[in-house]
């Protein structure tokens, strides 16, 4: 069965990002993974990742300014350098953490602009790869449902797949979030399959709900048989909304007959 990761973007909520990766390691979990991490210090992650036994796997690029709604400035013609700059931000924190992944953010754009929003990420993309190449860093790409960010850049996983065959270099990969998949387009196992080559990392939630992937329109099981079949090595990210406690919803765990580590 696969191995999990908690993402404390999500889990532990309202805790300092010290103790959540302290909670992650007491339930069990055997990798952690953030969104927006900065304003902890990545040398002290990497400590308590360390003492602890865990893995540190992915952040995200910042977001932009928040007030007017922007998620993400991959894709947002004039914005080249604050998108390099935030490339930056996130690579410099995770070779201070130890971590291997980045979700870099596209952002909102109007269909009217998407031509030229294509243009600018893929040009974005291809500066950044080789910066995050260069410390042997993943650059991840998300679609994200229409229900969850009306307005993304992608919501499909042939909008992103469209994208790295354009920029063309090797560690650009595609984050397969079950979540999102399955509002967006449905037919996950098939869509598993299709996009298997360009998949660097899996994300779990439940459908329509997001929370723990005990419930809802997935039957995760198929999932996880999917993933052991075709022998994924990496984690996945226990990335949903908990719908009380995080501990006391940890029942998913059991129920779907799985471990944690």
């Amino acid at each position: 069965m696969p191995r999990f990761s908690a993402n404390l973007g999500f889990l532990w909520q309202g805790m300092p990002l010290l103790d959540q990766i302290e909670a992650a390691a007491r339930a069990g979990f055997r990798a952690v993974e953030m969104h927006w991490p900065y304003d902890t210090d990545p040398k002290a992650v990497r400590a308590a990742c360390e003492r602890l036994g865990l893995t540190m796997l992915g952040v995200n690029t910042v977001k932009g300014d928040t007030a007017k709604g922007e998620n993400g400035l991959g894709a947002l013609p004039g914005r080249e350098a604050e998108f390099q700059d935030a490339v930056d931000q996130a690579i410099a924190w995770q070779v201070a953490a130890g971590g291997k992944a980045i979700h870099a953010m596209a952002g909102m754009v109007k269909p009217a602009d998407r031509p030229a929003a294509t243009s600018t990420l893929v040009e974005n993309l291809s500066v950044a790869a080789d910066k995050a190449a260069a410390h042997g860093i993943t650059l991840l790409l998300e679609p994200l449902s229409p229900r969850a960010a009306p307005g993304y850049f992608y919501s499909t996983l042939r909008g992103a797949g469209e994208i790295i065959a354009r920029v063309g270099k090797p560690n650009v990969k595609i984050m397969f979030d079950v979540f999102h998949v399955g509002c967006a387009e449905g037919d996950v196992l098939t869509n598993l399959s299709t996009w298997w080559p360009h998949i660097g990392h899996v994300q779990i939630a439940a459908v329509p709900s997001r929370a723990e992937p005990d419930e809802g329109e997935i039957h995760f099981p198929a999932i996880f048989k999917a993933l052991d079949e075709k022998g994924y090595a990496g984690w996945v990210g226990a990335e949903y909304r908990p719908r009380g406690d995080t501990d006391a919803g940890l029942t998913w765990v059991k129920a779907l007959g799985v471990s944690l580590g």
